[in-house]
């Protein structure tokens, strides 16, 4: 069921913590994001925390320990969850708190961030429809979209291993790519280096093998959402994916936020779900859900930014390539859910769906280098004066979001950044 509205969203709610009463900020006392930090050059053991403006406040100063991962408590469930949400907006905003928990306060800057789950499985779906429309128009203009998008929540499993936290750098993969009229393929660096502008679902608690999610019940097992950056090598892809889809082409990397917005969080910014076109198909019954269609998609506006080497050099700042909103995926939160676990699959705490990318239906709300240079045919020319067609060595992506919703207050899930490195020799 969907997280009910309560004190804690309430817009006039300040914290005695002044920079969380940032409009601007992305951590207000209304957010109350997880994450696992230690302090940057100490020998602590990582712990969990919670952003609140520009600190973090420790979670052991509650009495939890939660150890190096937040698997615990989000295998805790909803209703640990909304006790505990409630337990820390009355703490940070009750002022005669202040002098007692002033110490649990870390500044960010001088925080070290970890990835915040351990993940066991990692699947990657393909929710967003003009994403699939774009790409799909690529290589099949006279069949771009294929008939069974319509029917089912397209996805496959990718590799947890290399599910890497914000600031990681990302070293380009080497692989195999065959050009059209070669004889042969080669190996070496993928020359069409991509980002996608995605999310992350964090599964909480999980469900058994062979019993399926109902999907009314699907966001029970949703613990919340990070910023999700699946890399892509488009060249390996390309060559690749026939006939069993993505494999090398996305298992070098894949950047994830440090901070987990709860689904609590995000309840002010539900919307309908996208709207099908005129004779599109319904979705099946596992996958329908009256409640979920009305509410189950999310205003959470998506951006991705990129600065080079040279824009860094002369201190420029970075350039936005893409802003697109996630009311474009065609399939909600809850749907994916209840159809990864739909033939017995079990999920686990800490287990990882992303969306796919989310595209919008304009040009400056693509996606994908793929999509914004049509496939690296119109590249792009930075402030610095260089172009892109795809991504360079030394490149910096950064991915930010943001919820933002007349009458109440903004929230935001801070940064998934990586910087790309060259190649290693194969």
């Amino acid at each position: 069921m969907q997280p009910k509205l309560d004190m804690t969203h309430d817009p006039k709610l300040k914290s005695w913590v002044d920079s969380a009463n940032d409009p601007q900020g992305d951590f207000p006392i209304q957010n109350l994001p997880f994450g696992i930090f230690r302090e940057k050059g100490s020998k602590q053991a990582p712990r969990g925390g919670v952003a609140i403006g520009d600190k973090i406040f420790d979670l052991a100063a509650l009495g939890m320990k939660t150890g190096p991962t937040l698997n615990g408590l989000a295998a805790a469930g909803r209703p640990a969850w909304s006790s505990l949400r409630a337990l820390l907006s009355e703490t940070l905003s009750n002022p005669k708190h202040a002098k007692k928990f002033a110490k649990a306060l870390v500044p960010m800057k001088k925080a070290e961030l970890f990835l915040p789950m351990a993940i066991g499985d990692y699947s990657d779906f393909y929710t967003g429809i003009y994403h699939a429309e774009n790409a799909g128009r690529m290589f099949r203009p006279d069949n771009p979209l294929l008939p069974n998008y319509h029917w089912v929540p397209i996805g496959y499993h990718g590799r947890a291993s290399s599910v890497v936290v914000s600031g990681t750098p990302v070293i380009r993969p080497n692989g195999q790519t065959k050009a059209p009229d070669a004889p042969a393929p080669v190996v070496g660096p993928s020359k069409r280096l991509d980002f996608e502008l995605e999310l992350g679902y964090v599964i909480g608690p999980g469900n058994k093998l062979g019993k399926p999610v109902p999907i009314a019940k699907a966001l029970d097992h949703v613990f919340g959402v990070t910023l999700f950056n699946d890399w892509s090598a488009r060249d390996l892809q390309a060559w690749e994916y026939q006939p069993l889809g993505p494999f090398l082409a996305k298992s070098f990397a894949s950047t994830m936020s440090p901070w987990i917005v709860t689904m609590e969080a995000l309840a002010p910014f539900r919307c309908a779900a996208f709207k099908r076109a005129e004779g599109a198909p319904a979705p099946l019954p596992y996958l329908a859900n009256a409640a979920d269609q009305r509410e189950g998609g999310y205003e959470i506006e998506m951006e991705m930014y990129l600065k080079s080497a040279k824009m860094r050099e002369q201190k420029l700042p970075a350039m936005r390539l893409a802003r697109s909103n996630f009311r474009h995926a065609y399939w909600t939160v809850a749907q994916v859910v209840t159809h990864q676990a739909s033939s017995g699959c079990n999920m686990q705490p800490g287990d990882l769906l992303g969306s796919g990318t989310i595209s919008g239906p304009d040009r400056e709300s693509l996606g994908s280098m793929l999509e914004l240079t049509l496939g690296g045919k119109t590249p792009i020319t930075l402030p610095s004066g260089e172009m892109r067609a795809f991504l360079e060595d030394g490149d910096e992506v950064i991915q930010r979001s943001r919820c933002v919703r007349e009458g109440y207050a903004s929230i935001g899930f801070g940064e998934a950044t990586g910087v790309i490195k060259p190649a290693p020799k194969i």
